[in-house]
């Protein structure tokens, strides 16, 4: 027996005033059209500008934060990906700046806590529980490569307790290795190479205030970088990385990215 109800029953059984019309489609319960751009070519994942003002503001701007959770309370899981898979949730970027204030805001909204957040909150016992389920998880790098033990440090006095535990297991403070880099070395990696024929398809190196190589795509946020091997580096918070210079003469000719296989290979323009 077919048990379909007819269209124009199930459509009569519907009050009128429930349909809003909308460029000649019905919608239930709709009483306006969409702001003008409100799909956006991300749809239906959050907006990406969203998600990066909302980490970057994460890391210090209550003020902001305050109102990107009142227009998308959502926002309180974001991550975002630095360059090279160097992620950063919203609630990371606080737990590593010690905003304890924004860390319970996100947590108050859906934020996700991890080890990183218990150390920066003070919360000794559930640092312990974790070390014990987990043992060495006080050797993993929290984003950006920044050690636990920084986490409990830079969140001062109510999180003293922490720091003095994961100083007496020994390892909680191991950063990336890097080797040294002489200035003639990083004169001779800066440079723009070029992988494609788009104003964005350039890897372009250079060195930051502090004088510490960086490489950005295009105009993107440049990345540090850190010696790691005989002309190979690591990205920033992504030690699994390695961006490869081939060196002629004494000067990179090009540069290539793997992760681990190639991605792309760009010669000096």
């Amino acid at each position: 027996m077919n048990h379909e109800m007819p269209r124009r029953r199930f459509l009569g059984l519907i009050p009128a005033a429930a349909f809003a019309t909308v460029s000649g489609v019905a919608f239930a319960g709709e009483n306006s059209q969409p702001e003008e751009g409100a799909v956006y070519a991300s749809f239906p994942a959050q907006k990406a500008e969203m998600v990066q003002a909302m980490v970057m503001a994460c890391h210090g701007d209550v003020a902001k934060v305050k109102d990107l959770l009142s227009k998308s309370p959502d926002l309180a899981k974001s991550g975002w990906d630095w360059g090279f898979g160097d992620w950063e949730t919203a609630i990371g970027a606080a737990s590593h700046t010690g905003q304890r204030e924004i860390a319970q805001m996100l947590m108050d909204n859906g934020a996700r806590p991890d080890i990183f957040t218990y150390v920066m909150m003070g919360q000794l016992d559930a640092v312990k529980a974790m070390v014990a389920a987990q043992p060495g998880v006080q050797r993993i790098l929290g984003p950006h490569g920044i050690t636990m033990l920084t986490h409990a440090k830079i969140a001062g006095e109510p999180a003293k307790a922490v720091a003095e535990y994961l100083q007496s297991l020994g390892d909680a403070d191991m950063k990336a290795k890097s080797l040294p880099v002489t200035d003639e070395e990083k004169a001779m990696y800066v440079g723009v190479y070029r992988f494609g024929k788009g104003t964005e398809d350039t890897l372009e190196v250079m060195q930051n205030k502090a004088k510490a190589l960086t490489i950005r795509r295009g105009t993107q946020q440049g990345r540090g970088i850190h010696r790691v091997e005989d002309h190979g580096f690591a990205a920033s918070g992504a030690p699994g990385v390695r961006i490869r210079f081939l060196v002629e003469n004494g000067k990179a000719v090009a540069v290539s990215v793997h992760d681990p296989e190639p991605i792309v290979i760009a010669a000096r323009s």
